[in-house]
């Protein structure tokens, strides 16, 4: 297949690594880390890829996006010709864990701890996943305004504070792909942690939604695919995440 991928940044290192092994003919364009602070820019910016991939001239088979939901960043997201396909996911870190089983298993109870990796060290200038205002911590955004449009602003305040749970912890977590852990940047993680008063906590991620990916094995329960003209609904749970919209 001839495939066109669609990814942030602070997955370089990894999608290089899978392109490199992957059977299929891969053209990639990345978007930088910092985009992620403005959900609707970001949404413009990864619409306009799409839309200039498909006056590009040149067919692909599917337009690969390595995002998750991303504060709302991508909904509403839609090529006319191309199917699209991402991966069932809130953000980068169940991309970078595997799977929403391990997501579930070690931010279920607290989603907001923050977070870092390989990415997050050489692409940004925090080494902590955070918001736009500096602080680690995963902020409300278009993702909150989408639940207070959909159900009230009653139910919206419950709705996020179930999915969203203050802990008061000063825990953050470096995930370590074995595929970059030769870089190091784990123990570099530790000591920026300290210095900032955090707890560091180390997790090995797994490759697996990055690969599967761009090896064309789509497997509906961990990938949305968007046929043309269709849109990217999301759906604000933890196990379909986003859905075609109707």
């Amino acid at each position: 297949m001839n495939l066109k991928l669609i990814s942030c940044n602070v997955f370089q290192r990894e999608a290089s690594w899978c392109i490199a092994r992957s059977p299929h003919v891969i053209d990639v364009e990345y978007t930088e880390l910092g985009e992620h602070a403005r959900s609707a820019g970001l949404r413009q910016l990864i619409q306009s890829r799409i839309n200039a991939t498909e006056h590009s001239g040149k067919k692909y088979d599917a337009i690969l996006l390595l995002f998750g939901l991303c504060g709302n960043a991508t909904v509403g997201l839609q090529a006319r010709r191309t199917p699209l396909v991402i991966p069932r996911a809130h953000d980068c870190c169940t991309i970078l864990l595997g799977s929403r089983a391990k997501f579930t298993e070690h931010f279920g109870a607290a989603p907001s701890t923050p977070f870092s990796s390989a990415g997050y060290i050489e692409r940004g200038n925090y080494f902590l996943r955070t918001s736009d205002e500096g602080e680690a911590s995963v902020e409300m955004g278009d993702g909150y305004k989408v639940l207070v449009d959909k159900y009230g602003e009653e139910d919206a305040i419950y709705i996020w504070q179930e999915m969203h749970p203050e802990h008061g912890e000063q825990k953050a977590v470096f995930i370590d792909l074995p595929q970059t852990s030769h870089l190091g940047y784990a123990a570099e993680f530790k000591a920026k942690a300290a210095a900032a008063g955090k707890l560091a906590e180390q997790l090995t991620g797994d490759i697996r939604l990055i690969a599967n990916l761009l090896n064309g094995e789509w497997d509906p329960k961990e990938y949305l695919r968007v046929p043309p003209a269709g849109a990217i609904e999301g759906v604000y749970d933890w196990d379909e995440v986003m859905r075609v919209k109707k």
